[in-house]
């Protein structure tokens, strides 16, 4: 079993689909990414559903994702709250916040404003369910218009008309229904016997005259319009490895995780994939994945941009993955870890208790590394550009770099630790959906053994991509 925080919902039921969506886009506000549409003529002002599923990495300042010229019916505001606002005002604010950057939520808003009762008029569903609690509540005058459809109106997805509050994340499934108002259960349902939200089929629905249902299949067209409706978004700030294979609303992959850390010494980007550890930062800071190990085998991959010699990558006990923040307490002898020192000639190897240094191979800048954990035998094994060292064999099960007597946790975070580095450490991650590391290299094709992933080396015999599908198995 791995822990992990996933989709929820708040109340059980019962069915499943079986349905599977197998990619997401990924928006990085740095690269000022997102989508736009002028539509040829208005859409239904009284009466539209929106709904779409989102993974955050971007927390505590305002991103909008569905922006018009004169509203913008979705945003998160810098305290992580989530507002709507229709109608020329603020119409909801939610008093919960939103700050899991580990789990997929699925947002669904319907307005009607014919309805006779004013709360029915624009209602919102998280996960499932409807919010309730608001500190802002304003509902339209019955039959009001929205301002959101005239025939010059762009809709801007994943950022603020006019602005630069992009949103950073991932988004699958988006979908705009155009004179219908429906509930969240046209585009989810519990999975069965359980609180957990998952998606729906959502081919069949009515998307009217300017609705659209975008999917990212096509990683050449990432804003092509799959509901037959022909109104594809043009892109900006997106590219080919934007589209990330596998990672999804039912399939989560494991990222940085930027609660397990320091915030003011780590910045993370590219959906929580990279990592820049900020030069003269000081020693002792930890940055954890958002997935943590405590039994089967495990295979992932980095990428390492820039940095010195006190870059130390491997794994950390889960229950001191929360000391990292500058604690002085020797977190990095509690850990297995490898480490660039002198130029590379020379990898420290810290165990458990007490750190020893071994020449074990070439390790340096702009290397791509392998690491494989078996937590049923308690082997851990690092590589580096496609061979292991001491000619470890990860899935012959020999030649381990660390053997029982130094992984004694019950369970591990995937972890990199910053050691009074004198220049900026920038790190690559990839737990299976982005062998490009960010368009850095070609992708490299190579799944694990349940055809899971897309790693730049091949995955060892018998070892799993860190995601939410191959948990249990």
């Amino acid at each position: 079993m791995v822990f992990q925080n996933n989709v929820l919902g708040g109340a059980s039921n019962s069915g499943t689909s079986g349905f599977s969506v197998d990619q997401s886009i990924r928006f990085n506000p740095a690269d000022s990414a997102y989508m736009h549409k002028t539509f040829s003529g208005a859409g239904n002002k009284k009466t539209f559903t929106i709904s779409l599923w989102l993974k955050r990495s971007l927390l505590g300042s305002r991103q909008d994702f569905w922006s018009y010229a004169q509203d913008v019916p979705l945003l998160f505001q810098a305290d992580d709250t989530l507002k709507v606002a229709l109608f020329g005002v603020i119409s909801l604010v939610t008093n919960r916040v939103f700050r899991d950057p580990s789990a997929w939520m699925h947002i669904c808003l319907t307005v009607d404003s014919s309805q006779a009762v004013a709360s029915d008029r624009i209602k919102l569903n998280i996960n499932g369910q409807r919010e309730t609690s608001f500190s802002t509540e304003n509902y339209p005058s019955l039959n009001a218009d929205a301002s959101v459809w005239t025939s010059t109106t762009e809709l801007q997805l994943f950022k603020i008309i006019g602005g630069t509050n992009y949103f950073g994340g991932y988004g699958a499934e988006i979908v705009l229904l155009d004179g219908t108002a429906t509930d969240a259960s046209s585009f989810g349902e519990f999975k069965e016997d359980s609180d957990i939200w998952i998606p729906k089929d959502v081919s069949t629905l009515t998307f009217g005259t300017n609705g659209f249902w975008i999917d990212g299949r096509d990683s050449g067209d990432l804003g092509d319009d799959e509901s037959g409706r022909g109104n594809d978004f043009s892109t900006s700030g997106l590219a080919a490895h934007d589209q990330m294979t596998g990672e999804s609303p039912t399939n989560n992959f494991a990222v940085f995780n930027p609660l397990l850390t320091n915030n003011s010494v780590f910045e993370y980007t590219e959906g929580n994939l990279k990592m820049d550890f900020n030069t003269n930062a000081s020693w002792d800071h930890a940055s954890g994945g958002s997935i943590s190990m405590d039994s089967g085998k495990w295979y992932w991959e980095a990428y390492w941009t820039t940095g010195d010699s006190y870059s130390m990558f491997g794994i950390l006990p889960t229950e001191l993955i929360h000391m990292c923040a500058g604690s002085g307490s020797n977190v990095y002898l509690s850990g297995n870890f490898i480490q660039n020192r002198s130029g590379g000639s020379i990898i420290d190897l810290y165990r458990q208790v007490q750190g020893s240094t071994t020449t074990a191979g070439d390790f340096q800048v702009t290397n791509y590394l392998q690491f494989a954990l078996d937590m049923d035998n308690k082997k851990f094994w690092c590589g580096v550009n496609g061979t292991y060292f001491s000619s470890g064999n990860p899935g012959a099960g020999s030649n381990e770099l660390f053997t029982s007597t130094d992984v004694v946790s019950d369970s591990y975070t995937p972890a990199f630790l910053g050691y009074d580095n004198s220049a900026d450490t920038i790190i690559q991650l990839n737990f299976g959906q982005d062998s490009t590391f960010a368009g850095v290299v070609s992708a490299g094709g190579n799944s694990d053994g349940s055809g899971i992933g897309n790693f730049k080396y091949a995955v060892p015999s018998g070892f799993k991509a860190l995601c939410t599908k191959n948990l249990g198995s």
